[in-house]
């Protein structure tokens, strides 16, 4: 396996509730490393930049209205395997379809408000990192 790095965000609906501390926990727990972070609000403009993806999908302007609600927390972590990694600790991105002891089964509340959002590719990873993060930020 090789050493990766993945995006991570901490939902507002997550951090409305005070959770941030207890899901990094379980990503560190995982074996992932935090090498960046930094809570922001962002308008409805950047979510949609960042979201863009999903535009032709019709939950894309609830996604983006719902990453606006309050503060998220974006951060890098790296690891073994850190995008398949963090997507298994993350869970289903229903809730209700989630295994026990998954960040979404444990702090999801429902499949607009999941807690947090993840890499789902290398390529994606890449672009999502460079998207909140400069080089500079990145500490190994």
């Amino acid at each position: 396996m090789a050493i990766q790095q993945t995006l991570s965000i901490i939902k507002p609906d997550a951090t409305r509730r005070n959770l941030t501390g207890q899901i990094n926990a379980k990503l560190e727990e995982a074996g992932l490393k935090i090498i960046a972070q930094k809570r922001l609000l962002i308008t409805k403009e950047l979510a949609k930049e960042f979201y863009a993806v999903h535009a032709e999908r019709s939950f894309y302007d609830d996604l983006c209205t719902n990453m606006t609600l309050g503060p998220i927390v974006v951060q890098v972590l790296e690891g073994e395997d850190a995008i398949q990694t963090n997507r298994e600790i993350m869970g289903a991105t229903n809730p209700s379809n989630a295994f026990p002891g998954t960040i979404r089964y444990e702090f999801g509340e429902s499949i607009d408000f999941n807690s947090v959002h993840g890499s789902d590719s290398p390529a994606n990873a890449v672009q999502e990192i460079a998207f909140f993060f400069s080089k500079i930020e990145l500490c190994r």
